[in-house]
């Protein structure tokens, strides 16, 4: 049975982190987690901690030990590919092909894209704030984001993105948080989607590990 450590950063902050965290809890597979503390300059560093787990110094990283084979997988897209590709079972793509198709131009353009509203909503997990002054390409994106999950949630009916849960809900949950965090205006089913979101066991989870950082002063 193959042994899973995901290393995760400061949860309040780290989207990235997020998402490959979700995957993994949806799987049902058992995963420890180290969680490194970012933005510190001291020694050591916050990216001399990550290059110990990987060369790319960032997180999130999976390692993956099978009997005697080691696996490091960096990047958040590409470790949830490799937990879906692990976890079959876990239909974390939807079945059909045209649809996995969209489900995942929905994964690649979040992953991708969303520059000015990542500048300007950064994730804030456990904290509610006021939104800073939009710019007009902010206010573009985000509003391209409520287009294209209202469109979904409209075509595929089960509650989630694409019926049931996905890869693409574990690619936008940070910006669920985000929304969530600066009070963004959304219609009725986008809100609904995202009480569910905020409700799944994993960002409940996510959230008390969050809570328990703002309180240690990690952010």
């Amino acid at each position: 049975m193959a042994r899973y450590t995901l290393i995760v950063g400061t949860r309040n902050w780290s989207s990235w982190s997020l998402r490959p965290y979700l995957a993994l809890r949806a799987t049902g597979a058992r995963f420890e987690t180290v969680d490194i503390r970012l933005r510190q300059t001291d020694a050591p560093s916050t990216r001399e901690q990550i290059l110990q787990h990987s060369p790319a110094g960032k997180v999130p990283v999976l390692k993956i030990v099978e009997g005697e084979k080691s696996l490091t997988v960096w990047d958040s897209l590409a470790i949830c590919e490799t937990i879906a590709e692990r976890h079959p079972e876990a239909h974390l793509w939807p079945d059909d092909a045209a649809t996995r198709a969209i489900a995942r131009s929905y994964a690649c353009e979040m992953h991708s894209g969303f520059p000015d509203l990542r500048d300007q909503l950064s994730m804030d997990f456990v904290r509610k704030k006021a939104p800073p002054d939009l710019r007009e390409e902010t206010k573009k994106q985000i509003a391209r984001i409520i287009e294209a999950w209202s469109g979904a949630l409209a075509a595929y009916q089960g509650g989630f993105l694409f019926g049931r849960f996905s890869l693409a809900d574990c690619m936008y949950a940070p910006v669920v948080s985000r929304f969530e965090t600066y009070g963004v205006e959304v219609p009725p089913p986008v809100r609904a989607y995202m009480d569910r979101i905020l409700a799944l066991p994993g960002m409940q989870e996510w959230k008390a590990v969050a809570e328990k950082e703002a309180a240690a002063g990690w952010v």
